[in-house]
């Protein structure tokens, strides 16, 4: 069993205390008194003037200023032999001396020793030295502790993690999706490796490159396939390691990061997250974080001050980039902003390849199908994807991943983890027509996402799903898109209602109502899509720390408010009767979906899709379009 350092300090300081008290208590008096302890008997001071009066005493010692002696007697117990004993005298008894020296006894006197006083001192001393031999050691081994209090001296030092030659495993071959902020990171690196190729045309080196872009796209990446190909020193540090709780500690490891930079320059330094450190100043209720603003202060001095940082190339990363002072944005400080934003199908298809090169994969597995799938994820998305799907596998006891197993986990990543299934009971057929609802209204109404899949399989907080799959990148949106979705998202409470009345509809449809309200709203006061012709009626929401959502005012009169909830509960009413007309006109086909449903538990597009043109037949053109 392996005992650490602490626990031996832990164990050894008591017993040193200890010790040293026994020692101080019972070892000092017994080395004092040494001279006097020789004696093997004691004899009672009554018993001693009986063999004094009985001439049977031969020598007497006396000790410790006369309160002890030893006696040399003749012992008639023991056939006369001659015995040395101890007798504890009185305090006063100078008539004793006179009595001994009257029967001609041999009499000696010993001083009183010193050594008792010398030990004492000794002893005195020596626990302090201990002690403080103890806490050294302790302090220098926690001095190597991040944080310890061997760190306390050591505040205002950069903790950015230095590398001369930074061997992160990663290079530009590893990162895929985000070819355009790759291109332009590689140029950084060419300015590195190959200067004089920009110099001899007067362009000079950027001073600072920040990454912006969702979280999980891939900045930090970028970061570590730049250090990995550029081949010069470089510096790694997150903003929240700049702040400490002593006002100016920040400023401090500013200037001692840049300084260290300097004298390995050329070299790169990345800030994650660096909006920790760079918030816009003085925006705070009632006034900036002083910590935080004086090491903002410092930064922008360093990157573009008086002095300037010539050779060194800062690279920083945030999704919040518009929480950032404008001072730091400004050219000569930042000179580029890379967008970093969620891939594209071939993006998602170039991750895939990636992170699928250490699985191993069935033959019918299809990345282009997965990537067709996943519209809006990130790269630490569709990473996260794959590793689900190999955890399937394993646990599985499968020996490859299969479409299966990348099905559930799109499922396990989006909706969360697979509940119980529900039991045949009313509940569960009032989920599924509420599902099928979903799937029909958007299936028939023009202009709507495919429909890729139907499940009664509860996930997280949904005792149903349906899916729909985009069928293409939609940056952006129409005004008949946003109409089919709101229809699509009412079909579930549209059956509640045409199935088993208005009495009987359940909370279910919450979230369906929510994200109905909320695009409703957007189309009329964002998207000028309303009778209130094109206006912007609401911006975005601003932040707390620049006042947002605690001073709120109303850009519009009253009157135009109470238009735009008109509007709004129209544009809902207008979705609302659709679903329920298309669920009136479809009741047969729905009720066998409904049934199909409850007994496999789950109906992918393909086959819902099929049962729907058995039962419809409706042209293309005369499919349900919904108008405002």
């Amino acid at each position: 069993m392996k005992i650490s350092w602490r626990t031996i300090l832990l164990w050894t300081l008591p017993a040193l205390v200890i010790g040293f008290f026994l020692w101080q208590g019972t070892f000092v008096s017994v080395a004092g008194n040494a001279g006097a302890n020789t004696a093997s008997t004691r004899m009672t001071y009554g018993r001693f003037l009986e063999y004094l009066d009985a001439g049977r005493v031969i020598s007497v010692d006396l000790y410790e200023g006369g309160r002890t002696a030893i006696v040399q007697a003749v012992d008639p117990d023991l056939e006369n032999r001659v015995q040395r004993m101890r007798v504890d005298l009185p305090a006063n008894s100078p008539e004793l001396i006179a009595k001994l020296r009257e029967a001609n006894i041999s009499l000696d006197a010993h001083p009183i020793r010193n050594d008792g006083a010398l030990w004492g001192f000794l002893g005195n001393l020596l626990f302090p030295i201990l002690l403080i031999a103890a806490l050294f050691f302790l302090f220098r081994r926690s001095s190597n502790i991040p944080g310890g209090p061997g760190q306390a001296m050591n505040f205002g030092k950069s903790r950015a993690r230095f590398q001369m030659e930074a061997k992160t495993g990663v290079t530009f071959d590893d990162v895929a999706g985000i070819d355009e902020a790759k291109e332009e990171l590689q140029e950084i690196v060419t300015f590195l490796k190959q200067p004089e190729k920009f110099t001899a045309v007067g362009a000079r080196i950027p001073k600072g490159v920040l990454l912006v872009g969702p979280p999980g796209t891939g900045k930090t990446l970028l970061a570590k396939a730049i250090a990995g190909e550029a081949g010069v020193p470089f510096f790694s540090i997150s903003g929240s390691e700049f702040v400490e709780m002593f006002v100016g500690v920040g400023a401090s490891r500013v200037r001692d990061l840049f300084k260290k930079a300097k004298e390995n320059a050329p070299c790169l330094i990345f800030i994650d997250e660096i909006d920790a450190v760079g918030r816009q100043r003085g925006a705070g209720i009632g006034g900036g974080n002083d910590e935080r603003e004086q090491t903002l202060n410092q930064l922008l001095t360093e990157m573009d001050g008086f002095e300037g940082n010539t050779g060194i190339i800062v690279i920083a990363a945030t999704n919040r980039p518009d929480v950032l002072d404008s001072a730091l944005m400004r050219p000569g400080r930042f000179d580029r902003q890379t967008i970093v934003d969620a891939p594209d199908f071939k993006g998602r298809l170039a991750i895939l390849e990636v992170h699928a090169r250490n699985k191993k994969l069935a033959p019918e597995v299809s990345l282009e199908g997965i990537a067709r799938r996943t519209p809006g994820f990130s790269g630490a998305d569709l990473a996260n994807l794959l590793n689900e799907a190999a955890i399937l596998t394993a646990r599985r006891r499968k020996e490859a991943i299969s479409m299966l197993e990348i099905d559930d986990a799109v499922d396990r990543v989006v909706a969360g983890m697979e509940g119980t299934p529900l039991v045949d009971s009313k509940s569960k057929r009032l989920i599924a027509y509420h599902e099928v609802g979903h799937a029909i209204v958007g299936t028939l109404v023009e202009a709507h996402d495919p429909v890729q899949k139907v499940t009664l399989i509860p996930r997280g907080q949904a005792q149903g799903l349906t899916w729909f799959m985009p069928s293409e990148e939609q940056g952006l949106i129409a005004k008949s898109q946003l109409m089919a979705r709101i229809a699509g998202a009412m079909g579930g409470r549209a059956a509640e209602e045409e199935i088993f009345g208005y009495d009987e509809v359940t909370t279910g449809a919450g979230g369906d109502l929510q994200q109905v309200t909320e695009l409703a709203r957007q189309m009329v006061t964002r998207f000028g899509m309303s009778d209130l012709g094109p206006l912007s009626l609401e911006g975005q929401e601003g932040e707390v720390f620049l006042g947002g959502g605690l001073m709120t005012r109303a850009e519009y009169s009253e009157e135009v408010a109470a238009r735009i909830d008109k509007q709004v509960r129209e544009i809902a009413e207008q979705g609302h009767n659709l679903a329920r007309q298309i669920i009136r006109d479809n009741r047969e086909v729905i009720d066998r979906l409904v049934d199909l449903l409850i007994d496999k538990e789950t109906i992918d597009g393909e086959e819902f899709r099929q049962i729907v043109a058995e039962y419809t037949r409706v042209p293309e053109k005369e499919r349900f379009v919904p108008q405002l």
